[in-house]
């Protein structure tokens, strides 16, 4: 991510003083192996006190109904997959575990959705791929990796990769070496197959000088998405690894979305996402806590937040660098003797942030982080505590943004312009029945 110092937002409201009703995570019903979901497991889609459970309904398990895997004999499935081009991706059926979403009925208050996703999503030594993995499988959720495709290419073939404005095979992240790509390639597979989604973060992540993404034309933005499809479709002749399974996906059909590097580029990107038929971009460089809208492209704009900012008299955006930025001043190495200060402070934005939208407007919570380690490890601490809070309350729905995507567009059109309307922190004036209205 790059450097985004966050302004105070002045006209925010204070959360609903009335405090959430919780629950126990034994309440939730949760079946282990629960589609291992994503790092942002569902707080359960059991019962719940405001009847908005099946809002959108519980993930199945792999291997029940709801087309998991692509289960018709005639029809490709995880046994018996078809495969697309050098065998590096493969049609396996519909993924399995995607939930169903429905319509509200009137006067019915919506889930309080929460979206975490991860900038990178590559496979290294720190165990943290498989850790939020367990931990979305545990809570049963639905999460969105945006996979840099660089990552899927080896560092001898690098030349393969010609970034726009920059020279060929240059990489402001670097490349991988085999072992970290074959592990990232196992954890794609396993994480498609538990329901989660593959987005991209595009490839070489520029974003300083000339060549940065901030001044890419729609060209340049073609070119680099048509190179991430092909790094993720023709991994096998790119690594010469034969003994790895392929990826159970067609990229040109799972990618619908993706963040940019550094928030940077949006403008002249989303034209192009349109274009290719995308369904949202999560690239805004920072927005509030309100309910989604659709761009002037037609694709839904999916926003990093601004939320309170425990110990600081400003908000910060939902992402563990600009906490980063805002408490070591971006060394990720910063006093070890603030690390506990500062992981509360994360915990404690990601959960005022949760509850002011709780308590109030619903808007879902868009929460972005990367695989590290920065200040000892503190933020994704913080991620697992804060998703832990939020998995204890009523009503809450860890899901992909494809997973959003598919409830947004099944609700009525007057009912989106009603939860559009309302503010930060603003609960309906007169309850739901005027603002999900029949």
């Amino acid at each position: 991510m790059g450097s985004h110092r966050q302004h105070q937002r002045d006209q925010q409201q204070e959360p609903s003083p009335s405090g959430p009703r919780r629950r126990s995570l034994l309440g939730f019903g949760v079946t282990a192996g629960v589609l291992g979901a994503g790092g942002y497991a569902a707080a359960r889609y059991g019962s719940t006190g405001s009847g908005t459970a099946s809002a959108l309904e519980h993930f199945p398990t792999p291997g029940s109904g709801n087309g998991a895997g692509g289960e018709t004999p005639e029809g490709p499935s995880v046994e018996n997959p078809r495969l697309i081009g050098d065998g590096s991706t493969a049609d396996t059926g519909p993924q399995p575990g995607q939930p169903e979403a429905r319509a509200l009925d009137p006067g019915e208050r919506p889930p309080q959705f929460v979206v975490v996703s991860w900038d990178g999503a590559a496979s290294l030594d720190d165990g943290l791929f498989d850790r939020f993995r367990g931990l979305a499988g545990e809570l049963g959720a639905g999460m969105t990796f945006f996979l840099t495709g660089l990552y899927l290419l080896p560092e001898a073939k690098k030349d393969r990769y010609l970034p726009p404005r920059n020279a060929p095979g240059a990489s402001d992240v670097g490349y991988l070496d085999d072992g970290h790509i074959r592990e990232t390639l196992r954890q794609l597979r396993a994480s498609w197959l538990e329901g989660h989604e593959i987005g991209t973060h595009f490839n070489g992540h520029f974003c300083g000088g000339t060549g940065s993404v901030e001044h890419w034309d729609q060209a340049d933005w073609h070119s680099e998405i048509e190179q991430a499809h092909a790094f993720v479709s023709q991994w096998r002749t790119n690594t010469g690894f034969d003994d790895l399974e392929p990826l159970p996906f067609d990229y040109r059909k799972e990618l619908v979305g993706g963040r940019t590097p550094c928030l940077l580029g949006q403008q002249n990107l989303l034209p192009v996402a349109a274009e290719l038929g995308w369904r949202y971009d999560a690239s805004s460089p920072g927005g509030l806590q309100q309910w989604p809208a659709r761009t002037d492209s037609g694709i839904w704009d999916f926003p990093l937040q601004s939320v309170p900012f425990p110990g600081h008299g400003f908000e910060v955006l939902t992402m563990d660098y600009s906490m980063l930025a805002n408490q070591s001043g971006g060394d990720t190495d910063g006093d070890p003797a603030q690390y506990a200060t500062w992981q509360g402070q994360a915990t404690g934005a990601f959960l005022a942030g949760f509850e002011r939208a709780y308590g109030t407007n619903r808007a879902p919570l868009f929460l972005g982080n990367h695989f590290e380690q920065w200040n000892g490890g503190i933020y994704m601490d913080a991620v697992e505590d804060a998703l832990r809070e939020m998995a204890t309350y009523d009503d809450v729905r860890f899901v992909s943004f494809r997973q959003l995507c598919d409830w947004l567009e099944a609700q009525r059109p007057q009912v989106l312009d009603n939860l559009t309307s309302l503010g930060v922190g603003q609960a309906p004036p007169n309850g739901w029945g005027r603002v999900v209205t029949g």
